[in-house]
């Protein structure tokens, strides 16, 4: 598995296919094969002409796992997703976040524009910019011995699928601490590239997503029926709905 280099901190990603670069940017205790390869959309997207680059974010996978919650500040983690694109020598591609990788995905859209062809925010809203983010008690839950320690419905939510990818719970804690800044309203308001925002009705995390497509100009909206935060990623309906977006942007 090959890796990049982002000063000390080495973040492991795959490149395959050909065609037109999209970059693909996993959520929050999750990894690049868990959200993206075997959800089918690597091979997916490989077959409609792309080329595929999924990384693991620092502290997930096979990238460097990092203990302290200033180290995964989105601006950071936004680094080095930068740093990948200059080694594979990719000046600008079409972007795909799903949740925490949303929001990293969406800092690089708002602020170095020239990078990004178009945006998919899978599972994020209106979360983006307000509302209610993953709480202590996810940390905490994080931290505990077993999940059979932690009460919190959110906790055990994120405790039980840290458990279940085999994850370092450790660097998650600090992750989570770290990286819970929303973005202003402004910030969202300046980003200008077409973009897809893509949730799923039943999901309690994202946010509204209409309401974030009536900030962010060139913004249209995927529902994803009957779909939760967890069980939206490998979604048919999420799938079409992106293919056809990116044949149609320009």
């Amino acid at each position: 598995m090959p890796n990049s280099k982002n000063g000390d901190v080495d973040i492991a990603y795959l490149d395959e296919g050909a065609g037109d670069p999209i970059v693909l940017v996993h959520g929050f205790a999750s990894s690049k094969s868990t959200n993206w390869v075997y959800p089918g959309w690597v091979s997916e997207l490989k077959r409609a002409g792309y080329r595929v680059i999924a990384l693991d974010n620092r502290g997930h996978g096979d990238s460097t796992k990092l203990y302290d919650p200033e180290d995964y500040h989105i601006s950071a983690m936004a680094s080095d997703v930068l740093a990948l694109m200059d080694q594979l020598k990719i000046a600008r591609a079409d972007f795909m976040g799903y949740s925490m990788g949303s929001r990293i995905s969406a800092y690089i859209a708002a602020h170095q524009a020239d990078r990004v062809r178009s945006l998919t925010l899978g599972g994020l809203g209106l979360g983006l910019i307000s509302g209610k983010l993953p709480s202590e008690n996810v940390a905490a839950a994080l931290e505990a011995d077993s999940l059979a320690d932690v009460a919190d419905p959110q906790g055990r939510t994120f405790r039980a699928f840290a458990d279940q990818t085999g994850s370092d719970r450790r660097a998650l804690a600090a992750c989570i601490r770290g990286s819970r800044r929303q973005m202003t309203r402004e910030e969202a308001a300046a980003i200008a590239v077409p973009t897809l925002i893509a949730v799923g009705t039943t999901d309690d995390v994202a946010g509204p997503a209409g309401a974030l497509a009536e900030i962010i100009s060139h913004a249209e909206v995927l529902d994803i029926p009957n779909r939760d935060h967890m069980r939206a990623v490998g979604d048919k309906v999420y799938k079409t709905g992106v293919l056809d977006f990116l044949s149609r942007r320009p």
